[in-house]
């Protein structure tokens, strides 16, 4: 599997190049280490309908002083493998994260294996969304607050329109 790289020298004018997940994640990790934000297009579904696949390049900060909060979205390692999902819950010292399109599937971590915090995502309009920002907040909260069978109706229908 393949990861698309998107380092932005100008907002209409992306780098972009192919490389192995496991490098991938190796040098977004290193970056994140050194304190520098990372910035990468968003490959798969998990997290729709607010990160889109191939579309949108998220902006994955290190830590801060900040502390962790539900709603938070998260870079993590999970069983081998990178996620990019919403903490939606804790219990002593590990996370319970999901991605907003996937109803049923939960993930559980501890502090060590996360990687970085989502702050920023860039849509292809050029348009650049705070994650910390008021209308991100309640843009994730309220589709967290629908019953999983909303959201699998509402992720059924969009399937259904993208496909035309």
């Amino acid at each position: 599997m393949l990861k698309q790289l998107c380092w932005h020298t100008k907002p209409s004018t992306p780098t972009t190049m192919k490389i192995s997940n496991e490098l991938f994640f190796e040098q977004i990790e290193q970056l994140l280490q050194e304190g520098t934000p990372a910035e990468f297009t968003l490959r798969g579904d998990s997290m729709l309908p607010l990160l889109r696949d191939g579309r949108d390049c998220v902006v994955v900060a290190p830590l801060d002083e900040r502390p962790i909060h539900v709603g938070d979205v998260l870079l993590f390692r999970f069983r081998g493998i990178h996620l990019l999902h919403r903490v939606i819950g804790k219990e002593e010292e590990v996370y319970i994260l999901a991605g907003d399109g996937n109803y049923l599937q939960r993930e559980v971590c501890r502090t060590e294996d996360i990687v970085g915090r989502l702050v920023a995502v860039h849509r292809p309009s050029g348009r650049i969304i705070d994650c910390q920002s008021r209308r991100w907040r309640i843009a994730s909260h309220a589709w967290c607050l629908l019953p999983a069978i909303v959201r699998r109706i509402i992720l059924a229908i969009r399937r259904r329109i993208v496909r035309r």
